[in-house]
């Protein structure tokens, strides 16, 4: 059996694969930090909700990375978890 690992780094041999993982990877970037951040405070998906008046479907859908959320939606979501949101620019990778 094939470990996650071993199948991403197959995937990403192919050209359009790689080009499509790096165009999300900041929108995955912000999926894990959300998730991250939910974990350290120990909370669930449904308290994160209930901190945030959204429903849990909502804090799965900001976790599952598939659209970015707005800035404001991630700063709620920081305070529910007992955190603060800090914005920073950073200078962009070169391109491989």
């Amino acid at each position: 059996m094939k470990t996650l690992k071993i199948l991403k780094r197959e995937l990403l041999r192919d050209q359009r694969t790689a080009r499509a993982h790096a165009d999300l990877a900041e929108e995955f970037d912000v999926a894990r930090a959300l998730i991250d951040a939910r974990v350290r405070a120990g909370l669930s998906q449904i308290e994160v909700a209930e901190r945030t008046g959204a429903t849990q479907s909502v804090v799965a859908r900001l976790e599952g990375g598939r659209r970015p959320p707005s800035m404001r939606t991630v700063e709620r979501f920081a305070r529910a978890v007992g955190g603060r949101l800090i914005v920073r620019i950073e200078p962009a990778r070169a391109a491989p």
